[in-house]
This record gives C-alpha cells, structure tokens and sequence, in this order.
C-alpha cells in the first residue's frame, strides 16, 4: 500500500528564510505512485537531484518548462544548486509537494 504523506527534514540553507536547516516537512506524494504529484509555480518541492541519483533536494517550483521544472533555490546565496546549475529536473524526479512545515527549528 503506498502511504500518500510523508515527513522530511531541511538540512540545508538554500531555502532560508522560509525553510531552515532542522525544520520538519509534511509531504505529499499523491495517491499514485507512478504519477507525480500536481505541482503549481511558487510551490516547495522535494525532487531528486538529477545528477546525484538518490539525494533529495527542496526547492521551489519556478516555473514549467518543456523538459520539466525549473527549480530554484530561495536564498542561491548559500551556495546550494539549483536549476542554475544543472537545468530543468525532468517531472517524474519530483518526488513530493511540500504542504507545511509542522516543526520550526529554533535557534538558540
């Protein structure tokens, strides 16, 4: 049975401010698990990284381009990569649509 909802943990600061390192993640996978879910621009993805089979990456859903999304980061000053650097990420590597951050990290 495929579990529709998941949880993710930001370890990076390309997201900031939005998203910080150690905030927690409620995911969407949607209910079919050949099918990505429905992502709209200006919506938190977690999609695969093209060149890095396996590693996961959260960025924003720029806009839709023909080969698939183009994904950017918040803050590209922290040195992240994003679809600057290794260009659209194909559609079926979005692996999940973020619905909220339901733990935020606290600095002390």
């Amino acid at each position: 049975m495929h579990w529709p909802l998941s949880r993710a943990e930001v370890v990076e600061r390309s997201m900031e401010p939005a998203l910080r390192p150690g905030d927690w993640l409620l995911v969407w996978h949607g209910l079919r698990p050949a099918r990505p879910p429905t992502v709209r621009p200006g919506q938190i993805v977690i999609a695969e990284h093209p060149a890095k089979p396996g590693m996961l990456i959260v960025k924003r859903a720029a806009r839709q381009v023909a080969d698939g999304w183009w994904l950017a980061a918040d803050n590209p000053g922290a040195g992240a990569a994003d679809s600057g650097s290794f260009g659209p990420v194909p559609s079926g590597l979005i692996y999940a649509r973020v619905l909220l951050r339901y733990w935020r990290h606290r600095t002390p």
